[in-house]
């Protein structure tokens, strides 16, 4: 039997992107509050930078890009008198999208005031009480963040059904008496529309982001324990050499998710260089014990089930080594190109180093 690399790759590719699910974002408030500054600073690919997002509604437009697990619903207008008609239009908006594929639901708002104005509208609380209703779990913003003064209590006393009240400050500012003012408050708002969405959405919103690194990290390391229990199953089936066919597809399905979770787009030849490095690293000693486990499967009685446990541990550890080692790799490498893809080599090599220790680790 042969394996084909480049068709394992390309499967996993789409299926890991398939799997990271889709996160659509309602942002909403006053024109001049500083939504797109926010997106922009919050998410990769600046949706909203060329303003040419396409109109769903009178008072809505649509952001996305093909291949991006982002959606975002920017709804303008809440200062006009016509409020209520975007309301209504946005109402039946959301109901729209309720299908039964969850990909298409709006997962989450965040209503956007800003601090210098210091007021809640009517049309605000409106909105959110809306949202409430049709199941959209909304934030209040605080946009341009500089002296609270109060005004979060004031936004969580006329906006009773926000989840929460964060404020932030999407970029940094220079005062006119040459104080500085970093940005703050993006993390913050990050974690907690994390813990109000679907848990199918949360990898499309840790890709989609690129404010902490850490949260990409944190929900890889779940691709990777799914991929170390997965390989544990498929290792265990007492068929002999059935292993040695069944953990290419698990391992580099997890790899491809642990990419897709990272937000990265690599093309098919980018990732054969960086796992072709993976499994000429993984070498002989993981050939050897997946071999030797294999073939005790041949020995009548013990053999079958004392070589599937044995695939089945070996299978596990060394998984979760080359994820973890992937997942290393990556970080070290967008750190040193300050959140620039590095390319295939660079990452190939660094990926290395990282399976190698942690193969040292485990007696390989």
């Amino acid at each position: 039997m042969s394996v084909d690399l480049g068709k394992l790759v390309s499967d996993s590719v789409k299926q890991a992107n398939e799997l990271r699910g889709r996160f659509n974002l309602l942002v909403a408030g006053a024109t001049g509050v500083g939504k797109s500054t926010l997106v922009n600073a919050m998410f990769s690919e600046d949706l909203a930078e060329t303003g040419q997002g396409k109109p769903v509604t009178a008072g809505t437009r649509e952001y996305t890009r093909p291949g991006f697990p982002l959606t975002v619903l920017d709804t303008r207008g809440l200062e006009t008198a016509r409020y209520e008609e975007t309301l209504q239009e946005l109402q039946e908006l959301i109901n729209k999208r309720r299908t039964s594929d969850e990909k298409e639901h709006v997962h989450a708002c965040w209503l956007c005031l800003s601090e210098d104005s210091r007021r809640v509208q009517d049309s605000e609380t409106e909105l959110a009480r809306l949202l409430h209703a049709l199941d959209v779990p909304v934030i209040a913003v605080i946009t341009k963040a500089r002296a609270d003064q109060g005004f979060g209590d004031v936004v969580s006393e006329l906006i009773p059904h926000a989840w929460s009240v964060r404020r932030v400050r999407a970029i940094r500012e220079v005062l006119d008496d040459g104080h500085v003012l970093e940005p703050f408050g993006l993390e913050e708002l990050l974690d907690a529309t994390m813990e109000l969405i679907p848990e199918a959405s949360r990898n499309a919103l840790a890709a989609a982001q690129k404010v902490s690194l850490d949260l990409k990290v944190k929900r890889a390391r779940l691709v990777v324990n799914t991929g170390a229990a997965s390989a544990a199953a498929a290792a265990s089936v007492p068929v002999p050499l059935s292993n040695l066919f069944t953990l290419a597809p698990v391992q580099l399905g997890m790899l491809a998710g642990v990419n897709a979770v990272f937000g990265l787009s690599f093309s098919q030849t980018y990732l054969q260089t960086v796992l072709s490095s993976a499994l000429g690293i993984a070498g002989t000693g993981y050939a050897a014990r997946t071999l030797a486990s294999a073939l005790l499967k041949f020995v009548p009685a013990l053999g079958s089930a004392a070589g599937g446990v044995v695939a089945a541990t070996t299978a596990s550890a060394l998984t979760a080594a080359m994820g973890n080692a992937y997942i290393a790799a990556l970080r070290a490498t967008l750190e040193r190109n300050a959140g620039a893809a590095p390319d295939a080599e660079e990452l190939a090599g660094e990926f290395e180093e990282q399976f190698r220790s942690r193969g040292k680790q485990l007696g390989e």
